[in-house]
């Protein structure tokens, strides 16, 4: 069955627009309880419960309510949890024994995007076929319950997710000594990451942390950091944390202002399990991880594999390999020894925890690794069909990955939503990568423009 609504990472759009409207949630809303009510009932022999949580979208409101009136309708008890990071969902959904937890959130986009994503019982992704059954539910007409649900406010709910976060770490562990500016993004870590920080012993300031319902993402967070650099450095701070929108997605500052990826953050945290908790089993990276990254981490015979872009494809091959650890480049990390979904605390916290057993401020410990220049050119083509396949094409990329030799690698990969092509290219010499990537885009748009 194909796919109407859900797509990689549940439903998102831009408000009003498709299936971004309150009388869409309200259909949704009743669904989703008719369908994880019933699993849930199943399981637990009781009243079905589903958590409501948020970012801090002003459209977060109306949406909550519409869910809300359609989970009741449905007869699930709902147990509303107000602003809180995408992870402290996931978390709480298990910690409360919930049949699932529904985050209403756009994540990194900006205001007047909005977006539902459901966890499982268990704190996961929903099941394809349970996503499948939610939508052929939505063509079913309303009907109200003999025994409508009701609803609460979770009260501490950010307190219970702050001591699971700081549970992340040892007992004793201590960021004393350590200045960190945070940025929250206006988001759903505003009122909960300078809480761990700072009870964990680092001296901490906040930009970022001052939400209108309209400036989430704006200018701030881990996709536009520039104001976290400048923070840093003007504070004489020893780092700078940056989250995203949702708090499932965090990016690192150093002293000097330069701007550390997730690919580094995750190369950090994978060598202090190395040297420090008896070995990293593998990581897993994605198609875009750099490769200085995968070189890395070879010459510490530590284990990597690339999965499809996406934290579904990711967590996917974890579970596959048996492997706890695993992220993208945007900063999305997987500490699976810690959380069932990409956290942005706890990731930053299993960063910090390495930084205090090396020893070492985070631009020494950082410099290990050797980022490869990268370059990617997006390819806007008329058509798409048998351009990969070409002759042209892969005689093109044959002889680009011999000029790389093994320092560099060639990537082509076709846009899910648009008619392109991505060209990227890595390697040690910048110039070079440039101009494969340049070569590789002309003759891949005079195929796919003919």
């Amino acid at each position: 069955m194909e796919r109407k609504y859900f797509g990689t990472d549940g439903i998102r759009g831009r408000v009003g627009e498709g299936a971004i409207t309150p009388d869409f949630m309200l259909r949704l809303g009743y669904a989703a309880g008719k369908v994880l009510g019933r699993i849930s009932k199943a399981k637990h022999h009781r009243r079905p419960r589903i958590l409501i949580g948020k970012d801090t979208r002003v459209s977060g409101y109306m949406f909550e309510a519409a869910l809300q009136a359609g989970l009741i309708n449905a007869g699930v008890d709902v147990a509303l949890l107000g602003p809180m990071p995408t992870p402290a969902i996931a978390y709480l959904t298990r910690t409360f024994h919930a049949g699932a937890g529904i985050v209403i959130s756009a994540s990194h986009n900006p205001y007047h995007d909005n977006g539902i994503k459901f966890f499982s019982a268990e704190g996961s992704k929903l099941p394809d076929e349970v996503e499948l059954e939610i939508e052929a539910a939505l063509e079913l007409p309303m009907e109200t319950s003999d025994d409508l649900g009701r609803a609460y406010r979770v009260d501490d709910a950010a307190a219970r997710y702050i001591e699971f976060c700081k549970a992340s770490t040892p007992w004793g562990f201590s960021l004393e000594g350590l200045k960190i500016v945070l940025d929250c993004a206006n988001g759903a870590t505003y009122h909960v990451a300078p809480m761990v920080f700072r009870e964990q012993g680092a001296e901490v300031s906040v930009i970022g942390a001052g939400p209108d319902g309209l400036n989430i993402n704006l200018d701030c967070g881990s996709t536009k950091p520039q104001q976290l650099q400048r923070a840093v450095v003007k504070r004489g701070a020893d780092l700078g944390i940056a989250f995203d929108g949702d708090g499932d997605r965090v990016l690192f500052v150093d002293a000097n202002g330069e701007l550390v990826d997730g690919d580094q953050l995750l190369y950090i945290i994978a060598m202090h399990q190395h040297k420090f908790l008896g070995g990293c089993s593998g990581v897993v990276g994605t198609l875009m991880s750099n490769y200085g990254f995968e070189l890395a981490l070879r010459e510490s015979k530590i284990p990597f594999e690339r999965a499809k872009v996406g934290d579904r494809h990711v967590l996917e091959k974890m579970s596959v390999n048996q492997w706890k650890l695993g992220g993208e480049s945007s900063g999305h990390i997987i500490c699976a020894d810690a959380s069932t979904t990409g956290d942005g605390i706890i990731a930053a916290l299993q960063v910090l925890r390495g930084l205090c057993e090396f020893d070492e401020p985070l631009h020494q410990l950082k410099s290990r690794m050797t980022m490869f220049p990268q370059h990617m050119i997006n390819v806007q083509l008329a058509h798409r069909d048998g351009v990969l396949d070409h002759t042209d094409v892969k005689a093109i990329v044959v002889d680009a990955e011999r000029q790389l030799a093994d320092s560099g690698r060639v990537l082509l990969r076709p846009s899910g939503t648009e008619p392109l092509i991505r060209v990227m290219v890595e390697g040690r010499d910048s110039a070079l990568v440039e101009q494969l990537a340049k070569d590789i885009s002309s003759v891949v748009e005079r195929i796919g423009n003919n």
